[in-house]
């Protein structure tokens, strides 16, 4: 097991008085299943681990009355070994989107409070295939809105990527001197985290490549690990989409790397394919996005705050929620180029992507500001009270989008911006340029 921040989340749940049963959602293989099972196991003497995706015949303990004594000696019945001890047992139910009446019972064991309840769910929220058991099954349950806490967990991010690496909190610490004061970093640790950076955009954060790639050190074993996971996706859109969705998720999904491979990079349904419209895939992106595969970012009309107010709903950038997954799903040969240092492929897709995913993972919405003219910026951020554009570009990049946003702040608004690349800590102006490697210390709002 990596060190994962979920873990602090965790904790202070367990701690905080009267806490309501956790859900904690998240794409597939995020990692959700290990960490809260460690966690269970490390603070409770007593965990009920209920699978409802390995084990259909569970849901029938939630079949019928869904008082927590009914469902306790159902379970203490059909589970051996299973204990129920007042203030001592943690109950783990793992993909509880195939299990309607057991998200709905979250309710009665918040009102019992005997018994910590702890869910995880890979596609909570996506509009799928049902059968009609299910649908009927579905359509009786209800959310238990008020008596749950919901978090959302992600692929491993770049920090945690680090601590893997052996990167720990005096380094990370460090860092963070070097932003507030603006200096540089010392060059040896530069020279790492370059290395680390590259080797990331690379593995990625699912914690099945990222453990096969330290173990193994061999980057043929993480892509096959990565395609595996890939296959599974598309299994979930076949098994859980709707029927007349299951060709055009598919679809939508394919057509990813294409969509970035564009000088414009926005969203375009007749790239996926000819004459295709909105109407007929905007249901089937909407599925994607839902399942944590993707993210999207949204084209703002002004430059200035509240960013989610200035968003513009229909024009839109798609992302990657995990760099690693992106990389693999490109053409051979652009592993090794990475690993190189060439992350200028496919116009700039692999730094863009790299940023979302860094900013994705950070719990930040994802926004960026063109306008007809040309004049584009990668990202924009709310960065400590103010609307500050981000700009990801090589070294030799030299941004001239945002050289004409700063020169005109009677227009724009924009009094500071950001740069991540290539290159180390520096001032120039309003302009404070980062190293890619620094982009997750971005946190202040």
């Amino acid at each position: 097991m990596y060190k994962r921040k979920i873990e602090d989340t965790l904790i202070l749940w367990k701690n905080k008085k009267n806490h309501k049963p956790l859900v904690i959602k998240g794409c597939r293989q995020c990692g959700k299943t290990s960490s809260v099972l460690d966690f269970a196991r490390s603070n409770y003497p007593n965990v009920i681990y209920l699978d409802f995706h390995e084990h259909k015949d569970y849901k029938a303990f939630f079949a019928g009355a869904l008082d927590v004594d009914t469902l306790t000696l159902a379970i203490s019945a059909g589970i051996r070994g299973a204990r129920f001890v007042p203030g001592k047992t943690c109950l783990v139910l793992d993909e509880i989107q195939d299990c309607p009446n057991a998200r709905a019972s979250l309710k009665f064991f918040k009102l019992d409070g005997r018994y910590d309840v702890i869910c995880t769910g890979s596609l909570l929220g996506v509009n799928g295939y049902k059968t009609k058991e299910e649908q009927e099954e579905e359509d009786k349950a209800s959310v238990p809105v008020g008596f749950e806490q919901v978090v959302t967990m992600y692929p491993m991010d770049f920090e945690e990527w680090l601590w893997a690496n052996g990167i720990g909190a005096q380094h990370i610490d460090y860092l963070r001197d070097c932003l507030h004061n603006e200096t540089p970093v010392g060059e040896g640790i530069h020279q790492r985290l370059r290395d680390l950076l590259l080797r990331y955009v690379v593995v990625g954060g699912m914690p099945e490549a990222v453990s096969t790639f330290l173990e193994t050190n061999n980057m043929n074993d993480v892509l096959d690990v990565q395609r595996g996971i890939i296959e599974t996706y598309k299994a979930d859109m076949l098994k859980y989409a709707r029927q007349e969705d299951k060709p055009r998720i598919r679809e939508c999904f394919d057509s990813i790397p294409a969509q970035l491979a564009k000088e414009n990079k926005k969203f375009q349904y007749s790239v996926i394919r000819k004459g295709a419209r909105s109407s007929q895939y905007a249901g089937s992106l909407q599925w994607i996005e839902d399942a944590g595969i993707i993210h999207r970012c949204h084209n703002t009309t002004i430059t200035e705050l509240p960013l989610d107010g200035n968003a513009d709903p229909d024009v839109f950038k798609v992302y990657m929620t995990d760099i690693g997954l992106l990389v693999c799903m490109l053409e051979e040969g652009t592993v090794w180029s990475i690993l190189q240092g060439d992350l200028r492929g496919y116009k700039g897709a692999i730094y863009e992507n790299l940023a979302a995913d860094i900013l994705g993972k950070m719990g930040r919405k994802l926004y960026y500001y063109q306008k007809e003219g040309g004049l584009e910026l990668d990202f924009l951020i709310r960065y400590k009270g103010e609307c500050c554009p981000l700009e990801c570009k090589a070294r030799s990049g030299n941004a001239k989008s945002m050289q004409t946003v700063l020169k005109h702040p009677e227009h724009y608004h924009v009094l500071h911006a950001l740069k991540v690349g290539d290159y180390n800590v520096g001032r120039s102006g309003p302009l404070l340029t980062l190293p890619f490697y620094m982009a997750f210390l971005l946190t202040e709002v």
